[in-house]
């Protein structure tokens, strides 16, 4: 059975773990301290917490005036809010000085489903990957999460961390690495499909390339890809040059998010194909996870379907 961990606790967790490191935290949110597990870091330290209500434009802002007197700063609230809400405080307040604000996004994706469309962003990492200075970040499970809070703890970077909202599938261990443009090597069964995906959702594209590789002969490599910016273009053009067909797949709408940027990166160096594996420039419905991930395309079973598909063509 699959193991389930939040990627929230794994921020919490780590939060504290840093603070108890010697790290000079302080953790802002916008009414979510609860729901995002900063009360984790609370119990041991009060003084190192504040909550803005639900005013993520203060959030950014105040947020920026404890980076200004040195402190490393996690700002954190809904994808939603932190993406759209307060984006000019995150473009011209943290990013134009390169202040040590990390933004962590919580309910990323289809995540949010039950909370409504209102609280579900399809499209945050279009829009703050665009922004100078800013470091964006999907980890896929609990131990990428807690990996990447702690290596960004330890660096002066503003970023943006985009994590879940429930426990979600484990798959990774400790030993995951992550560092920021590089990429991970999951699975090199053969060159005839190479799979890039980024976040949650990177456990469906795992399950698919397994039975594709297992039960349908097809080689498959595949790699994740937590750091949408800066991207691993090494990896792009590796995984582009070496399989047959070249296929994305992310929670995230088809415009701006790991398919642009894998483009992006081959389309000054090695045109090809990419198809992508997204949610389609609409607005989606409210749901369960999983129904949504099934509903649009997401699940598995969807990908494997797209795939032979297109090996059929």
């Amino acid at each position: 059975m699959t193991e389930l961990k939040s990627t929230r606790l794994a921020f919490g967790e780590a939060l504290l773990e840093l603070a108890l490191n010697g790290i000079d935290i302080a953790a802002v949110a916008a009414d979510t301290s609860k729901s995002m597990e900063v009360e984790i870091l609370r119990k041991k330290y009060p003084g190192r917490c504040f909550d803005c209500g639900i005013a993520e434009q203060n959030m950014i802002m105040v947020s920026a005036g404890l980076a200004s007197t040195g402190k490393t700063v996690f700002a954190t609230s809904y994808s939603a809010f932190t993406s759209m809400r307060s984006l000019e405080q995150l473009r011209t307040f943290v990013c134009y000085p390169g202040l040590n604000v990390k933004v962590v996004a919580g309910l990323g994706g289809f995540s949010a489903g039950i909370e409504g469309v209102t609280h579900m962003a399809l499209e945050d990492i279009g829009i703050v990957r665009c922004i100078p200075n800013l470091t964006v970040i999907c980890p896929a499970d609990y131990y990428a999460t807690k990996k990447v809070i702690e290596y960004i703890g330890k660096h002066n970077m503003p970023c943006y961390v985009r994590i879940g909202r429930d426990s979600s599938p484990v798959i990774f261990d400790t030993s995951y690495n992550f560092k920021p443009g590089k990429a991970n090597k999951i699975i090199d069964s053969g060159n005839e499909v190479g799979i890039i995906a980024s976040g949650l959702i990177v456990y469906e594209a795992i399950l698919a390339a397994k039975e594709l590789s297992e039960n349908h002969g097809i080689g498959i490599k595949l790699i994740e890809m937590p750091s949408i910016k800066p991207i691993d273009t090494e990896a792009v053009k590796e995984i582009a040059g070496s399989t047959k067909k070249l296929v994305t797949v992310e929670e995230h709408s088809i415009i701006g998010g790991l398919h642009s940027a894998v483009c992006e990166v081959l389309c000054s160096s090695n045109p090809c194909m990419v198809y992508p594996v997204a949610v389609a420039d609409k607005f989606t419905e409210s749901g369960t996870p999983s129904e949504l991930i099934k509903k649009y395309g997401l699940d598995s079973q969807s990908i494997i379907s797209k795939i032979k598909n297109l090996l059929n063509k």
